[in-house]
C-alpha cells in the first residue's frame, strides 16, 4: 500500500469489492495507522462521496446496499476490534442513545458507523434503523429512558424530519427530557441551531465527542 492509503481504501469501497476493501484496511492497520484515522479519512469520507453519487443519480439503491454491507463487515471484523484493542472502549458508565435515520430516508450506512462508534465508546445504543418516523423515535426514547436521540439524514429532502421530531417533542412537552444530536451529509451547525437541536456531528468520531459533551450538560 502506498502513502495514499486513504485514497486506496476509498477506491476499494467505491468498486463494490468487499475483499479488496478488507485487504486495504488490513494493510493500513498493519502499517500502524490508527483505526480512528482510517475511519475519519477513508471510511467516513468515502461514505460522503457515496451519498453525493446517490443524489446525483450515479449510484442507486443497489450500490448503497452492497457498500453498506461491506462497511458493516469492515467495522465488525477489523475496525471495532482494533478500536477496542487501542483502549477506545470505556466503562459502561456512558449514557443511552436512541439512533435512527429519519422518515423517508433509506440511507443507514453513515448512521451504522456512528452507532458502532458510540457502542465502542461505552454507550448503550438502541439502533432503530432507517425510515423511522417521529412516533417511533419518541416511543423508543421513552421506553429506554434515553439520554440522547440521534437523528440522521442523508438527503436534503428528508432533513426536515429532524425539525419535525423536535417540534413533536415540544408539542408533547417532553423536549427537555432528551438531548437531540443530528448529523448527515446535508446538515450543518447552522441547521442544528435553526431547528433547535442540542448538537451536530460531521462524522462518527465527532458524534462520540459531542454525545459525551451533551451528557455532561444533563
Amino acid at each position: 500500500m502506498s502513502d495514499n492509503w486513504d485514497s486506496e481504501i476509498i477506491e476499494a469501497l467505491m468498486s463494490l469489492d468487499e475483499d479488496s476493501l478488507m485487504k486495504k484496511v488490513e494493510s493500513a492497520l498493519s502499517r500502524g495507522i490508527s483505526p480512528l484515522e482510517i475511519l475519519r479519512k477513508a471510511i467516513t469520507k468515502g461514505m460522503q462521496i457515496v451519498g453525493e453519487k446517490y443524489e446525483t443519480g450515479e449510484f442507486f439503491l443497489m450500490h448503497l446496499m452492497v457498500i453498506g454491507e461491506s462497511v458493516k463487515n469492515v467495522m465488525d471484523k477489523l475496525l471495532l476490534p482494533a478500536l477496542q484493542k487501542e483502549g477506545v472502549k470505556e466503562s459502561n458508565s456512558e449514557g443511552t442513545i436512541v439512533i435512527g435515520t429519519v422518515e423517508g430516508d433509506i440511507h443507514d450506512i453513515g448512521k451504522n458507523i456512528v452507532a458502532s462508534m458510540l457502542l465502542t465508546a461505552g454507550f448503550k445504543v438502541i439502533d432503530l434503523g432507517k425510515d423511522v418516523n417521529c412516533d417511533v423515535f419518541i416511543q423508543k426514547a421513552l421506553e429506554y429512558n434515553a439520554d440522547i436521540i440521534g437523528v440522521s439524514a442523508l438527503l436534503s429532502t428528508t432533513m426536515i424530519g429532524q425539525r419535525k421530531l423536535i417540534e413533536e417533542l415540544k408539542k408533547r412537552n417532553i423536549r427537555d427530557k432528551f438531548k437531540i444530536l443530528i448529523g448527515g451529509a446535508p446538515t450543518s451547525p447552522a441547521w442544528a441551531e435553526e431547528i433547535g437541536a442540542d448538537g451536530y456531528a460531521k462524522d462518527a468520531v465527532e458524534a462520540v465527542k459531542i454525545a459525551k459533551q451533551l451528557l455532561k450538560k444533563r
